[in-house]
């Protein structure tokens, strides 16, 4: 959010290594590229990911949002202590008029020690807190002006939701429940039912399994998009690659160990048990299609690598988190192979770009259509987005389809589609192969 109003004023800044300006380094749509094709005489050309569409620009993005903190945006970057100092002065101007409206607090869901932030909360029944939340993306998207709406969850991770019968099973259901004030809906629930019922597409950035049933039928019957779980930023994004390259090399991962701590308010709250639950099965699942990709050539029927996710609070190291993973893997004759990597993440610099990402996919897919030979009518995705896989940890996938956690497969099948949009054939790496056994290129 505070780099885009950097790009937005074009501000510059000064460090001790000189002077910097703002950039999108970490976006996929703004700062990476893809194959567009190839010239006629085989040189490959490529092009920005955002070219191949039209996409939203990130400065006509226009931001707004709730917390539980009533603290405006210029001191909250100050308590963050992310971005260099000169920076964070020639911002502050104008951070301090966004203050941020009051959200849906529910002490039961988070840590006890968020407590002492919570002055900035919606009052009333859940019914009453969904209805405040539909209110406000009206007022929102009229003050503006604007065409779409998309929500992100980038607040708190929760704990898991006791997902019961009668509760949160059905649409019905869950729509009994929040009208009888059910004590077992998660804020981030509430968030994700007045977005659909606004038919404004919701993502959820933090691990919490914020899609219960009744949510999901819900968005379906509605045909609003909904994606998650959790931003893929740093460690995991690179044990997905890790474990896809051990694995489609034929070796076999049998322990995969994963250290991190940080100091930030996100690691504040995760010291408690009941939340860091939730991080732990996102980043612990990550692993589990290309394991079953290996079945009954590395692993047995039931076997699975010894899969351990620990994370610390530790206040003195702030945003800049510390990630020591190790990799084991049985290789040829008995041997044994150990991969150990230190990361050191910048956390929210890592972060944001990815909600830039997702914004403008989802919006993008808003205004795609398809149809398969045959149907009479253009019609949009599944309202699950399995698109936006590449940027969280825990995806979700339509019913009767398969989660993919492979980074490369994510980002091909993403990539793929559109190109398909655009008119242009899958890029599969082919063309290099033919050109190796017959001298030609395909010429795509």
């Amino acid at each position: 959010m505070l780099p885009l109003c950097a790009l937005l004023r074009n501000i510059s800044w000064d460090t001790k290594s000189g002077k910097h300006a703002p950039n999108y380094f970490g976006s996929l749509t703004q700062s990476s590229t893809c194959r567009l094709g190839s010239t006629s005489s085989g040189d490959d050309v490529f092009v920005p990911l955002s070219g191949l569409l039209p996409m939203v620009h990130p400065n006509d993005i226009v931001l707004d949002g709730w917390d539980i903190s009533r603290m405006d945006l210029a001191r909250a970057m100050e308590r963050a202590q992310v971005l260099d100092f000169d920076l964070q002065s020639k911002l502050r101007p104008h951070m301090a008029a966004f203050t941020p409206r009051p959200s849906i607090f529910d002490p039961s869901f988070i840590a006890a020690n968020q407590a002492a932030r919570a002055d900035n909360v919606i009052p009333g029944s859940k019914q009453q807190q969904v209805d405040a939340i539909r209110a406000d993306i009206r007022d929102f998207k009229a003050k503006h002006k604007l065409d779409a709406v998309v929500v992100l969850w980038t607040a708190n991770t929760e704990r898991y939701t006791l997902v019961q019968p009668g509760v949160h099973d059905t649409e019905a259901n869950l729509r009994a429940a929040v009208k009888a004030n059910e004590a077992e809906l998660a804020p981030s629930t509430l968030f994700g039912l007045a977005c659909v019922d606004e038919g404004v597409p919701y993502i959820n950035g933090s691990p919490q399994n914020t899609f219960v049933p009744g949510l999901i039928e819900a968005a379906t019957r509605l045909r609003v998009l909904i994606g998650g779980d959790d931003f893929k930023s740093g460690q995991t994004k690179m044990k997905s690659v890790l474990v896809d390259f051990l694995v489609s090399a034929g070796l076999k991962p049998r322990s995969i160990v994963s250290y991190n701590h940080l100091g930030n308010n996100d690691g504040h709250n995760l010291s408690a048990p009941q939340t860091f639950r939730s991080k732990e099965i996102s980043k612990s699942n990550v692993v589990d299609d290309m394991v079953d990709s290996a079945r009954g050539v590395l692993y047995g029927p039931d076997e699975h690598p010894d899969h351990v996710v620990v994370i610390k609070y530790v206040p003195a190291v702030g945003d800049s988190k510390r990630a020591m993973d190790e990799y084991s893997s049985d290789i040829f004759l008995g041997g044994r192979n150990t991969i150990a990597m230190h990361n050191t993440c910048e956390d929210s610099l890592l972060a944001a770009p990815l909600i830039l990402d997702l914004v403008i996919l989802t919006e993008l897919l808003t205004r795609l259509e398809l149809r398969k030979d045959g149907e009479p009518q253009w019609h949009g995705f599944h309202p699950v987005a399995v698109l936006l896989s590449y940027l969280t940890k825990a995806p979700l996938a339509p019913p009767g389809t398969k989660v993919i956690n492979a980074l490369s497969k994510q980002r091909a099948m993403l990539e793929n589609v559109l190109r398909a949009a655009a008119g242009l054939p899958p890029d599969t790496g082919m063309h290099t192969a033919m050109n190796s056994a017959h001298g030609e290129w395909l010429g795509f």
